[in-house]
């Protein structure tokens, strides 16, 4: 369960302040799949980079399975993100030098998994969403819709009960972001905790609740 209490989110540019988040208070149950929608430059992003570690916040409380990680100091919210967030992001972050096989066990490696259960796992992933026959690729020999099933094999890596998406259907075509739609739906049948960011309407459908964010305010 992620529990958000008066959240709020300020960059400050030279003399210029930007509310990126305005006092944001929700829950997440656990087994949710929740949709964040809003236009571009609403803070879509902020607020998943706010819940998964990656930035934090001016002010407010992230409350994770009943702990503060905005508490957190940075050896703790390092350990958060490689065991209890995994992102997806819209453009892949795959680490081009090395194969498909090689990303997904690389977060394994981060938390001490004996390199041949790191392998075992990461071919059961890559089975999962369909990759298993690209194990030996590098990214560039791979298309938008591949390299994206391998960032979320990645994701999965470690098998953390939340999983955060931003826009993971933006570059990819119609018929390709519907099989990325239907294994983020498989995903929570599965027992996942899963936000996504998104403008893809057909997400809709399997969500369990809808997130409207405006100008850093969230309504839903």
């Amino acid at each position: 369960m992620i529990d958000i209490e008066n959240l709020i989110k300020v960059y400050r540019r030279g003399k210029i302040e930007v509310i990126a988040i305005r006092d944001v208070s929700l829950r997440i149950e656990k087994g949710e799949m929740a949709l964040l929608v809003g236009p571009s430059g609403s803070g879509k992003t902020t607020f998943l980079h706010l819940v998964g570690g990656i930035d934090r916040p001016t002010a407010g409380k992230i409350v994770v399975n009943g702990k503060n990680i905005v508490n957190f100091n940075d050896e703790e919210l390092t350990n958060y993100r490689r065991k209890e967030v995994g992102m997806v992001f819209q453009f892949f972050n795959l680490l081009p030098m090395l194969t498909a096989l090689e990303n997904v066990m690389l977060p394994m490696e981060f938390v001490g998994v004996p390199r041949n259960e790191r392998k075992s796992r990461a071919m059961e992933l890559l089975k999962k969403v369909g990759m298993e026959d690209r194990k030996n690729h590098y990214p560039d020999e791979m298309s938008g819709g591949e390299q994206q099933r391998v960032a979320i094999a990645v994701a999965l890596a470690n098998d953390p009960p939340i999983i955060l998406a931003d826009e993971p259907t933006g570059e990819l075509d119609t018929e390709t972001g519907m099989k990325i739609i239907e294994l983020f739906k498989k995903l929570n049948d599965e027992g996942k905790t899963i936000i996504i960011a998104t403008h893809d309407l057909r997400l809709e459908k399997y969500a369990s609740r809808i997130l409207e964010i405006r100008d850093g305010k969230i309504h839903g």
